[in-house]
């Protein structure tokens, strides 16, 4: 069997934890761009912070809190260098989409964002 070892995946998602400073909601797939970000107040990109790699997998290690405003449907993540521009590095979906009639937040407790190497 060819491929990485844990260790080489873990070299690889510690990589990714450095340029990945903040995350994003989205209101429909985000695709290569980043796009469709929510972007009415008092929305803004949040900082995350991740714990070391292990077996192949990171996860966040801090809880995340973003104000979401009325009339929104959030339904992806995005992964950006920088709190506004910046360099966009990828997305995933949310496990569950969630709409707001009126402004509110969207947590994301430790650990529920994870990214892992098969």
């Amino acid at each position: 069997m060819a491929g990485l070892v844990n260790e080489g995946k873990d070299l690889l998602l510690e990589g990714l934890a450095v340029g990945v400073d903040f995350v994003s909601l989205h209101t429909a797939d985000p695709g290569i761009s980043g796009s469709v970000e929510v972007s009415a107040s008092p929305y803004a990109r949040k900082t995350v912070d991740w714990a070391a790699a292990a077996s192949g997998s990171i996860s966040s290690a801090s809880t995340i809190v973003f104000d979401v405003p009325g009339s929104t449907t959030i339904n992806h993540l995005g992964y950006w260098s920088a709190s506004a521009a910046g360099t966009f590095y990828g997305s995933r979906a949310l496990d569950t989409e969630q709409t707001y009639a009126t402004p509110g937040t969207y947590t994301i407790a430790i650990g529920n964002i994870t990214e892992t190497i098969s």
